[in-house]
């Protein structure tokens, strides 16, 4: 055998040998680490889109209209704002024109509605100006704060967190996001929940204690801000109780009605 020929072999074999490290490390990359299990992505429809809004956080702003602050046994002139959090699997989405079935949770006796504004932020940050809070906005949709009001006012008394009364299944009642590029924003209109035909809720949007843009720019102090946040602005005076069979429907000025049945 010659010199070139033993050379074309051993060069050959080379490449072959490097050739075959690279797909094995090609497929030792491609494998990495990986879930055990699939936890999916929480979305809410955009109406008159076919794309889907993902949501990161749920925040939700406490006694934001001081009828309902002075309902529930505060001072709305002297209380500064104050949040907390729903789980993202919470939401229940209920689509225009139909009524969606909503359980009634364990545990209580006492489920109450709170008829809500939700802005849904496209960008974050900390420390946002409330004059620019609004740049952060995609879009609003109408929300149910559903409450274990006895189990939070239990909890509350013995000065334990109350998210036990917030954050569990399906208590996040939502309608599709209308994008801020079509409805504008809101700082008035009417809002308002009525059970079985009864309107029990009544109040406009330009009562609340801490506008939009105020509390977006507040929150924003306490923690960053980011996509697919989303944030419950606080609900009116008259809350109340509902039993099964019961039907809801939340209405805001300019974004909508969510309808629902207490099943």
């Amino acid at each position: 055998m010659s010199n070139v020929d033993r050379r074309t072999i051993l060069a050959t074999g080379a490449l072959a040998l490097a050739g075959a490290s690279l797909e094995a490390g090609t497929a030792a990359a491609q494998a990495g680490p990986k879930s055990i299990f699939p936890v999916g992505t929480t979305t809410i429809p955009i109406v008159g889109e076919t794309d889907v809004f993902p949501v990161r956080r749920i925040y939700c702003i406490g006694r934001n209209y001081a009828a309902h602050a002075r309902e529930m046994g505060s001072d709305p002139n002297r209380e500064p704002p104050f949040f907390f959090q729903k789980p993202t699997d919470a939401i229940q989405n209920i689509a225009i024109g139909t009524v969606g079935d909503h359980p009634y949770p364990s545990l209580t006796k006492n489920y109450h509605y709170e008829v809500e504004l939700v802005a849904a932020l496209k960008s974050g940050g900390t420390n946002i100006p409330p004059e620019q809070a609004l740049d952060h906005v995609y879009g609003y949709a109408l929300g149910l704060d559903m409450t274990r009001r006895d189990l939070q006012r239990a909890m509350g008394d013995e000065k334990k967190p109350w998210e036990i009364g917030k954050s569990f299944d399906r208590s996040a009642v939502l309608g599709p996001i209308h994008p801020a590029a079509k409805t504008g924003h809101f700082t008035k209109g009417a809002i308002s929940l009525a059970v079985n035909g009864t309107v029990r809720q009544n109040s406009d949007l330009d009562k609340m204690i801490w506008s939009v843009a105020e509390t977006i720019a507040y929150l924003s102090r306490l923690i960053r801000l980011a996509p697919g946040d989303l944030i419950f602005t606080g609900t009116p005076e008259d809350v109340g109780a509902v039993v099964r069979g019961d039907v809801l429907e939340g209405s805001v000025e300019g974004v909508g009605t969510v309808r629902t049945r207490i099943v």
